[in-house]
């Protein structure tokens, strides 16, 4: 079996969508200086969740979540938090779920683009996944920030699983100082989490972990497709910032597990549709040359054409939610 590896899917664009300009006088990231890369104490799979092995199969990794641990240094930690306050001045609501997300900010900050496709970071997270891995070829999933809300009732995020298959959760603000807004999330499945909104009813607190994040620069590596999870509320007003970046499994024999359809009405059509063409693009590529490359010969054209079915589905899907337009945000609340 190979080793996990860092991989690139798509390249970062050379240029700037419109509307988008670097910020001045940042730092450069140095991953000698910025970064602390450690090793989570314990890691949850999809079965310790309920997932049966054919609800397993197909997807990025086996794993479900891990313990929290460090990946920004102090000073890595601290410039972490200058780019989420200087980036707030993008936040806008992202649907019904969230009320204050910043997406593209990779398009703004070139330190928090460099952290996100770090080669360093990406092989550390290939080698807890236990599978290569690329950062996620779609830009808006690159460093998304979400804010507190404006009001103290309001839940930071509400119950959910990501359009993204894999992903961190990083804290930026001190969790030790945050009155609430803890991260959660629920010891189930996503179809038990959808049978309970039908119900009306949210996951048990008996079914929740918090985990306790050592401080800030610390993160909790997640399967975002499986796991169903929020930002709490807070209990009183204050600062809270988190930031979530997203990898893609560069096997792309297996599921895309994205939701992109959910992104319209949310990031910037421009980059958007760009974004999503490329990273479709990208998986069928890869697909049609596993095809090009098979030996033999098949006179069955029901397999023949099931191949092709296969090789392009990720394309064709795309075509038919962009030309859907905007649905509806999924979430469990």
């Amino acid at each position: 079996m190979n080793a996990p590896t860092a991989e690139v899917a798509v390249p970062f664009p050379s240029e700037l969508p419109t509307g988008y300009e670097w910020l001045e006088n940042e730092p450069v990231f140095d991953p000698e200086r910025h970064l602390q890369l450690e090793a989570p104490a314990e890691i949850l799979t999809l079965a310790d969740l309920g997932y049966t092995p054919q609800e397993i199969a197909g997807k990025a990794t086996t794993i479900a979540a891990t313990s929290p641990f460090r990946v920004l240094s102090e000073e890595g930690a601290e410039t972490m938090l200058a780019v989420g306050r200087e980036l707030r001045q993008f936040c806008r609501p992202a649907g019904e779920r969230i009320e204050r997300v910043v997406r593209g900010g990779c398009y703004r900050s070139r330190w928090l683009r460099d952290l996100c496709i770090s080669p360093e970071v990406t092989q550390h997270f290939a080698d807890i996944y236990g599978t290569s891995i690329a950062p996620h070829p779609m830009v808006g999933h690159l460093g998304h920030i979400n804010y507190e809300p404006s009001r103290i009732e309001t839940a930071v995020d509400k119950w959910h699983h990501d359009t993204i298959p894999l992903d961190y959760v990083m804290m930026v603000t001190d969790p030790a100082a945050t009155p609430g807004g803890r991260f959660e999330y629920f010891l189930g499945t996503k179809a038990e989490a959808a049978a309970m909104r039908t119900r009306g009813e949210t996951p048990p607190p008996d079914r929740v972990v918090a985990p306790d994040f050592p401080g800030p620069g610390s993160v909790i590596a997640l399967h975002g497709d499986m796991v169903v999870h929020r930002g709490g509320p807070l209990t009183d007003l204050a600062e809270r910032i988190t930031m979530v970046n997203a990898y893609v499994a560069t096997d792309t024999d297996l599921d895309a597990q994205s939701r992109n359809r959910d992104l319209i009405g949310v990031d910037d059509p421009e980059a958007l549709y760009t974004e999503w063409a490329k990273s479709v693009a990208w998986r069928s590529a890869s697909r049609l040359e596993q095809l090009i490359a098979r030996a033999g010969f098949s006179a069955d054209v029901a397999a023949v054409a099931e191949e092709l079915e296969w090789a392009v589905e990720d394309v064709a899907t795309a075509v038919a939610e962009m030309r859907a337009g905007q649905g509806k945000i999924d979430h469990y609340e």
